[in-house]
């Protein structure tokens, strides 16, 4: 490599400039919104600066179950896509990554992400979120239609890629809204937004309540090969904070039946059977959810499943303030007080039980993969509210792996499954030319050092946001390396 002056300017710096913009953000909170987009793309500039070269990384633990391999051997990639896998002799024009000791698998594929953008900067923006996803090891993110305005047209759909392709530093495939502006009034031009990229379609944040409505969508989704990815909560049994249970009722606190979820994974798992139309449950929570998942596909109806990182490893005991992960074997976080803002997410955490279900639902293959739901909000939303009027959502992008990777080291699972979840599975899903290295597949690629421990702090994170409970816990396991097409989009050493 070629070495810099002292004085240089070199990617890292932009890098880091990009951080610290991140960084004035959580400070100042709401207040970023006034951040000019001449500011915003000047922080960010480096997301499009192409690094691409010859690159061979050596010495790995390569995990691809694509192609069914696990062993130690060399990748090269040439031209942004991956060349060859083996034992291989540097090249005289290659840079060579000394990967010993790492893990170097198929880049992640994150289907649920709030980007924010356009409309809630202040949240985050397509530069931020994209590098949150680039740090935690994702190189495609699914976004969700909840920008203001909503992603309910073709011009809309335009705009966001625009601004995805000037500020993004990962691949980033919308989804479409269900309904005009998400308010369930009236269906969408669902041929015309698939024709526009949409790879899916979704109210999420809100549920689709007319049922003719979801039957239309269902009905298109057979034609376009698309999914209907709904946020299953039946709005009149809502209301709450928290899961309603026995924590719930401890605190004295408003709290959600997990009947709320259950209903409407039915109501829509009939409407699926009805038309054959491929039904994607977002987030499920509850294991009774799983279960009437298992039911629906041994019945034939097209119905996947997601599960997030924070249901199979937290339970509604951390409203309480616990913070012991559950499934795992790891170090008992520092107790905090009660009704943390940061432990508020919708679905919200349920039980142990429930958190064993899922787990085993995800390992039979009831539930497909695993997604993230990145839902960053900016600190007067979270910390400058009580409990119960605080925002819903975590912050994910960065900690799914350090949780999944917990999961592995408790012989939950294996590191090819997780593997399988996280890249491989949804790229199968939605037919995408990614989630594996074989030889001609674009070098889309994530290198992880599993045993790297660091503590999550609101500085250590690139996303804008930092509302996550796993703040100043000590984790284990972090993407050291992110490549998207060749291009090096994250960097940890």
């Amino acid at each position: 490599m070629t070495a810099h002056s002292r004085g240089a300017y070199t990617l890292r710096d932009t890098r880091l400039e990009g951080i610290r913009g991140s960084l004035h953000d959580k400070t100042i909170g709401g207040v970023a919104a006034s951040r000019t987009q001449l500011d915003r793309e000047a922080v960010f500039f480096w997301a499009w600066m192409s690094v691409n070269q010859d690159l061979l990384l050596r010495g790995g633990r390569v995990v691809d179950p694509s192609i069914a391999l696990d062993r130690v051997a060399d990748v090269r990639v040439h031209n942004g896509v991956v060349a060859e896998i083996g034992r291989l002799d540097p090249e005289r024009t290659e840079r060579v990554v000394d990967a010993s000791g790492l893990v170097v698998a198929p880049g992640l594929i994150d289907v649920h992400v709030h980007l924010r953008e356009p409309g809630q900067e202040w949240k985050e923006t397509i530069g931020s979120g994209t590098a949150a996803a680039a740090a935690g090891g994702f190189t495609t993110v699914f976004c969700m239609p909840n920008t203001e305005p909503a992603l309910d047209s073709v011009v809309a759909l335009e705009e966001l890629k625009r601004r995805t392709t000037r500020d993004g530093l990962v691949r980033v495939r919308p989804i479409a809204a269900i309904s005009e502006g998400r308010r369930g009034q009236r269906p969408v031009d669902f041929g015309a937004l698939a024709t526009a990229g949409a790879v899916g379609f979704s109210d999420d944040g809100e549920t689709t309540r007319d049922s003719g409505i979801m039957l239309q969508a269902l009905e298109a989704s057979c034609v376009l090969g698309l999914p209907v990815m709904v946020h299953c909560e039946d709005a009149g049994l809502t209301g709450g904070a928290m899961h309603e249970g026995e924590t719930s009722r401890m605190l004295g606190l408003r709290a959600i039946s997990a009947a709320a979820e259950e209903v409407i994974i039915s109501r829509d798992i009939a409407l699926a059977r009805l038309t054959g139309g491929w039904l994607h449950i977002c987030h499920v929570s509850t294991g009774v959810g799983a279960d009437l998942i298992g039911m629906a596909k041994r019945q034939g109806a097209h119905v996947t499943g997601e599960v997030m990182p924070h249901h199979l490893t937290m339970t509604d005991e951390w409203v309480a303030g616990c913070r012991q992960l559950t499934n795992v074997d790891e170090p008992v976080g520092r107790i905090v007080p009660t009704a943390h803002p940061d432990t508020k997410v919708n679905p919200p955490l349920r039980t142990r039980n429930d958190t064993s279900r899922l787990l085993n639902a995800l390992k039979q293959g009831t539930i497909d993969i695993v997604a993230t739901d990145h839902a960053p909000h900016s600190r007067p939303e979270k910390q400058g509210s009580h409990f119960l009027n605080a925002a819903f959502g975590l912050v994910g992008s960065e900690l799914a792996l350090p949780l999944m990777l917990a999961l592995v080291r408790a012989g939950e699972m294996t590191l090819s499954q997780v593997i399988g979840w996280l890249s491989v599975i949804p790229a199968r899903l939605w037919g995408m030319n990614a989630g594996t290295l074989k030889p001609g597949a674009p070098a889309d690629i994530v290198v992880i050092d599993p045993n790297e421990t660091w503590r999550s702090t609101p500085e250590q994170l690139a996303s804008r946001a930092a509302n996550t409970p796993l703040i100043g816990m000590k984790l284990r396991g972090r993407a050291q390396m992110t490549l998207v097409g060749g291009d090096e989009r994250h960097r940890a050493w």
